[in-house]
């Protein structure tokens, strides 16, 4: 039975960073924020839905994110409508995805994964964390980030305090030696020698 390792984070905390170390220890990644860009790239499976339903998001034969999210700066109701649109086609990547490995441990990495209630049927989740003033700090030297940008994404997650309280396990991403040990210790710890 594969493990299915929820893995999460606010912005800033170093999610993409423990997401591949994971893949440096050989365990398979399923990224949403990938499959969702290969849906709107040109020839991806979401693009004849969105040039049905809002035919302006769709520039060159690829849905257009800026497009997006202008669209729903103007009018929070699209938010709606493009989830309708992109939950079905991303679970759908993600079976085919699972279909394809036997790999006794699976890391899927779901930005909103409380928000979208994907605990439900994960087999554990590990959130990564680090101080409020450290996370303000990785996003703001993000080029074009502005405070106001930040704040916005913040109010749109759960805060890293509930994540924290809701997790299976936390690591803290100070310092990347010590997470690459953290992910070591938490494979061991989920896919042992009484599992293999």
């Amino acid at each position: 039975m594969t493990h299915l390792l929820g893995l999460t984070g606010s912005i800033g905390m170093g999610k993409s960073t423990t997401a591949q170390m994971f893949r440096d220890e050989g365990v398979p990644v399923w990224d949403a924020d990938a499959a969702v860009h290969e849906l709107y790239a040109k020839g991806g499976a979401a693009v004849p839905a969105f040039q049905e339903a809002m035919p302006d998001a769709v520039v060159g034969g690829a849905v257009d994110r800026n497009v997006l999210r202008t669209m729903i700066a103007d009018d929070l109701g699209f938010i709606g409508k493009i989830e309708e649109i992109v939950h079905p086609l991303v679970a759908q990547h993600r079976t085919d995805f699972l279909k394809e490995t036997d790999a006794p441990l699976v890391v899927l990495d779901i930005p909103l994964l409380f928000e979208t209630s994907a605990q439900d049927w994960l087999s554990s989740v590990l959130v990564v964390s680090v101080p409020a003033e450290v996370q303000k700090t990785r996003v703001m030297a993000r080029p074009d980030m502005t405070e106001d940008q930040f704040e916005r994404i913040l109010d749109l997650q759960i805060s890293d305090t509930e994540k924290r309280s809701r997790a299976d396990h936390v690591i803290e991403t100070h310092d990347m030696d010590a997470t690459r040990k953290a992910v070591q210790n938490l494979i061991a710890e989920l896919i042992g020698p009484s599992d293999a």
